[in-house]
Parts: C-alpha cells; sequence; structure tokens
C-alpha cells in the first residue's frame, strides 16, 4: 500500500525530508513521563485510556463519552472508512490513505493555479455520498480552508458524515473539534504524532456523535495505548504552550527553505506548516529523489501524473540538515540536462 511510504523511513538513518515526521524529538516532559511509565509496563492502563480522554474532553469543551483514543489515527480512519466509506467525496490532492481505502470516491480538485487554495462555500458534494473529507490543514500542501463555511455544509447535505482530519492542527488552522456535539454528521480525526512528535508513541483520537463514538469504543480493543505512550501524551498535553513555540520555529524553517529552494529555480506553494509541495520542473521529481537518496537523503515525489512528474513534498529537517540537502540539491540539478 502506498501509504506504508507516508510513514517515514523506518530504518533509514540519513536525512528525512518526508511529511509525516517532525524533526524535532519529543519534548522533554514527555520523555521523562514515559520513562517513568515504563517500570509499570507489566500492567494495562486505565479502560479506554481513561485520564487521557478525561484531559482531552476537558481542554476541546466536549463531553468524554464523543472521545475515542487508538494506537494512531489511521486506525481510527480505517474504522470510520469501513463503516461510512461506501461512496467518499475527497478534496484532492490528499492524503494518500483515503483513496485507498474508500470504496469508491469522487473528488473536487484543487488546482496549482490558485496554489491549490479553495473556497469551502463553493463545495458541491455529488448525491450519494457517504463520507466528505477535509484535511485541515490540508495534506500534502499544508494550506488551510476557512472553517467558518463547514456549518452550511453540514446543514446543506444532512444525509453526508463530513469527516475533517486535523492531523496538523497543531502547526496552523481553525479546529472544529468542539463543534461536534452541535452537529449529528461530523467527525473530527487527530493524532500527536506531528506537531506534539510522538509519531513512535502511536497516539490518534477522533471526536464523533455519540453513537458511532460508541460503536468504536465499543467494538476495539480497550486498551490501545501503551503505559509509555498514554503517559507521553498526557504530558504533552499538559504543555501545549511548548508545543506552539516549536511549531513557529518549525514554520520559520520550512519558509526558509522554501526559500532557498526558490534561488535554486524550484518554484514552491504556499504553506502553513512544516511541509510543502514544490515544482521541479521540467525536472522529474522521481530521479532527484533517487539522487538524494544515494547521497543520504529522504523524500517523496508526489507521484500523481495529473500535476505532472516534477512536484516534490518537501517538509523541513533540522536546519543544518536541510543546509546539507540545498547543496546535494544544488550539486544534483547542475549535473542534469
Amino acid at each position: 500500500m502506498t501509504s506504508t511510504h507516508e510513514k517515514g523511513g523506518g530504518s533509514f538513518h540519513g536525512i528525512k525530508l518526508l511529511l509525516c515526521e517532525n524533526p524535532l524529538p519529543p519534548i522533554d516532559e514527555a520523555i521523562a513521563a514515559a520513562t517513568t511509565a515504563l517500570p509499570k509496563s507489566n500492567y494495562y492502563t486505565e479502560p479506554y485510556s481513561g485520564p487521557l480522554r478525561q484531559l482531552i474532553a476537558q481542554r476541546l469543551g466536549v463531553p468524554e463519552r464523543l472521545i475515542h483514543i487508538n494506537a494512531g489515527s489511521e486506525l481510527i480512519l480505517r474504522q470510520i472508512f469501513q463503516r461510512l466509506g461506501q461512496q467518499v467525496h475527497l478534496l484532492t490532492p490528499t492524503y494518500v490513505l483515503f483513496p485507498e481505502i474508500a470504496q469508491a470516491y469522487t473528488e473536487t480538485r484543487l488546482q496549482p493555479e490558485a496554489d491549490f487554495a479553495f473556497d469551502l462555500g463553493q463545495l458541491v458534494i455529488p448525491a450519494g455520498t457517504t463520507l466528505a473529507v477535509i484535511v485541515n490543514p490540508n495534506n500534502p500542501n499544508g494550506g488551510t480552508f476557512d472553517m467558518t463555511l463547514l456549518p452550511t455544509l453540514l446543514l446543506r447535505y444532512p444525509d453526508t458524515w463530513f469527516l475533517v482530519d486535523e492531523a496538523f492542527i497543531g502547526m496552523a488552522g481553525q479546529s472544529v473539534a468542539d463543534w461536534v456535539p452541535r452537529f449529528s454528521n461530523l467527525i473530527v480525526t487527530r493524532t500527536l504524532s506531528k506537531a506534539h512528535s510522538l509519531a513512535g508513541f502511536r497516539v490518534g483520537y477522533a471526536v464523533l456523535p455519540a453513537a458511532l463514538a460508541d460503536d468504536l469504543n465499543h467494538n476495539n480493543d480497550a486498551y490501545p495505548l501503551a503505559r509509555a505512550s498514554q503517559a507521553a501524551a498526557i504530558a504533552t498535553l499538559m504543555h501545549e504552550d511548548k508545543i506552539v513555540e516549536r511549531a513557529s520555529e518549525l514554520r520559520g524553517w520550512a519558509a526558509a527553505l522554501a526559500k532557498e529552494l526558490e534561488r535554486l529555480g524550484v518554484r514552491s506553494f504556499p504553506s502553513e506548516t512544516y511541509f510543502f509541495l514544490a515544482d521541479f520542473a521540467p525536472h522529474d521529481a522521481s530521479m532527484i529523489a533517487e539522487g538524494l537518496k544515494a547521497h543520504g537523503i529522504l523524500i517523496k515525489p508526489l507521484n500523481d501524473p495529473r500535476f505532472g512528474p516534477g512536484y516534490m513534498r518537501v517538509t523541513t529537517a533540522l536546519p543544518e540538515d536541510n543546509a546539507r540537502f540545498i547543496v546535494v540539491l544544488r550539486e544534483l540539478l547542475e549535473a542534469l540536462p
């Protein structure tokens, strides 16, 4: 499955410029909490990760019953698509998992001529759509949508479920998680893998209408998280101010990297996250990616033929690694015809 390529480089030990992985490690408090929890790993957590559910519900201002926690948001997304994904509508390009797990889907294409921006007020949901998906900030380009228009869509299409994937909401964008109690057809999914730097701990959660939340909780392992994962998640959420500071730093690194690419003649598209889309045309992004990998740099082309072969998704690494990337890339581009 192509979604496995979203998860980083596995045992790759070079510079990673892939989308899903934050280059910053977990905050010190998360590492300390996980370390403290490890000696108690012979015991299960509380059922349904009760303390974490309570904290999330409190922070979002929603009833605890509406929270579902699992080992990574991908599992939750698969659960939702199994139940509601008979006919899906996507805003594309989007997270590669969604076309894979939808039983059938239609698309509204985001256009590079508009820098992949889109007015949700213009969104038309085809008849028979069971699930419409909005990724905010969007993956893979990093732009955000004006979510003030969402209530109109929810009311206009009452027979369609709307999934708002907020995987990168810690970087930018207006969250709608606290709207779930008001709308019977709204679902919000989140992960602590991105802005919160907990990808290896595998912590995801969803906010869902009560009946759907009950269904997911009652048909899932009641102990989905390891003790260390739950402890790290709680500690991280208790220090959200640090995550906000780090998000600003990451955006700055990404913006600086985009400027360096522009100096090399590579077009970059606007982003509010730590990743962005770049067009290396007239060069083939796959060939460039292969050349970079040979120099210990891992990156992923977009591989969407509708945009041409030059598109690459670029994630900021640490500044010193970004500098190395630019040096190697310049040499590769100079060697190309």
